[in-house]
């Protein structure tokens, strides 16, 4: 009687796999397509587009521009209101607010324009 291999794939053997020489061969075929990948990306990142940042810049401009005005306007409200009543000691946190809403209208306005290196509209 003849004896057939049960395995399917009768020649593709285990002990072929763990042979130092073709563990070799895997390991300088994956360092390749490492090197491969890491080259192919880094031509890549040429290709990418910065437009819409100037965009996001200019509106975060504006929102501090607007966020400054609001704080600062809210600030001498509150002060002047204070003012009016009689009580100047309870006045002095709403001056202090104006002024952080000044510094939040003038220099973040002026930080976020410096941050693309150019000057926004």
């Amino acid at each position: 009687m003849i004896q057939r291999d049960s395995s399917r794939f009768p020649s593709l053997d285990r002990a072929r796999f763990h042979n130092p020489r073709v563990q070799r061969g895997f390991r300088i075929a994956g360092s390749a397509l490492l090197l491969f990948t890491a080259t192919t990306l880094a031509h890549a990142q040429g290709t990418m587009d910065f437009s819409g940042a100037t965009t996001l810049m200019g509106t975060f401009k504006t929102f501090a521009i607007y966020a400054g005005s609001v704080i600062c306007f809210g600030g001498l409200i509150f002060a002047g209101i204070r003012m009016m009543s009689g009580r100047l000691q309870d006045a002095i946190p709403g001056l202090f607010g104006a002024l952080f809403g000044a510094g939040v209208l003038g220099w973040g306005a002026g930080w976020i324009s410096s941050l693309t290196g150019q000057t926004l509209p």
